[in-house]
């Protein structure tokens, strides 16, 4: 392979990527069921978190025109109902899915899981889901004094890292450095998911939304736990590069 021929292959690598969201509490469908937790898929390939309720996700994928064969593998980002809930309807769809968790899930959840022919993979390291969709491995948090296992979803893509979060519960922005230096190299294009920021006074928030612009995150769209306080901040700090999340919506990046 010549030198631009060698050049042009790498880049066809990297491309944009579409993400879908399937679950949200808010939606631009009214068709569209809504409630806690989230779902977002990948290039139709990989599915991160299932929200709340089975009946609900399936649902929202009929009516997005989602096939759930060509679905690849599943990502769960923590262990939590509201993020697996709507797993045991899908895997009774699709047996043998590949279902990328932390190591430290709760028995209840890998014995139901493998109970319902789910192909579990633990994931305690950097790994490649699909070709440039990565998880960031298991990141050590907390929730209610107990530890929280939880992992990110990390895209790569022409405009540089799309990062993917469940609730965010070892802190938004330790996920966020966790990813960026896993990929030095690559800028950080987007940020979006629950950034577990509900409870958390304003000018905590502010502290948040300022390193996220040092950190040259050029858009965000923070949902889910990340409260309503959040999101006006972060409105007001990216302007037409904040994103308002919501169930039905196509994401390029």
């Amino acid at each position: 392979m010549n030198i631009n021929a060698g050049i042009a292959a790498r880049y066809m690598k990297v491309r944009d990527m579409r993400i879908k969201n399937i679950f949200d509490k808010d939606t631009l469908n009214k068709k569209l069921r809504t409630g806690w937790g989230v779902s977002f898929l990948v290039d139709n390939r990989v599915l991160f978190d299932t929200g709340e309720n089975g009946e609900w996700l399936l649902e929202n994928m009929r009516s997005l025109g989602v096939d759930i064969n060509k679905i690849e593998a599943v990502v769960i980002s923590h262990d939590h109902w509201d993020h697996w809930g709507g797993l045991w309807d899908l895997l009774q769809q699709r047996k043998g899915m590949p279902v990328y968790m932390c190591p430290h899930f709760g028995p209840e959840f890998k014995d139901k899981a493998l109970a319902l022919g789910a192909d579990l993979v633990e994931i305690e390291k950097l790994t490649q889901i699909i070709q440039n969709v990565f998880s960031t491995g298991e990141i050590p948090g907390a929730y209610k004094g107990k530890y929280m296992a939880e992992q990110a979803l990390v895209l790569k893509t022409k405009n540089g890292l799309t990062i993917i979060t469940g609730c965010a519960h070892p802190g938004i922005l330790k996920m966020v450095e966790k990813a960026r230096t896993k990929f030095p190299d690559e800028s950080i294009y987007l940020v979006l998911g629950g950034f577990h920021l509900m409870e958390s006074d304003k000018r905590a928030i502010e502290i948040v939304a300022e390193n996220f612009k040092k950190m040259n995150i050029i858009k965000t769209g923070p949902t889910h736990c990340s409260g309503d306080v959040a999101k006006e901040i972060f409105k007001r700090s990216y302007g037409d590069n904040f994103i308002p999340i919501k169930a039905g919506q196509d994401i390029e990046v």
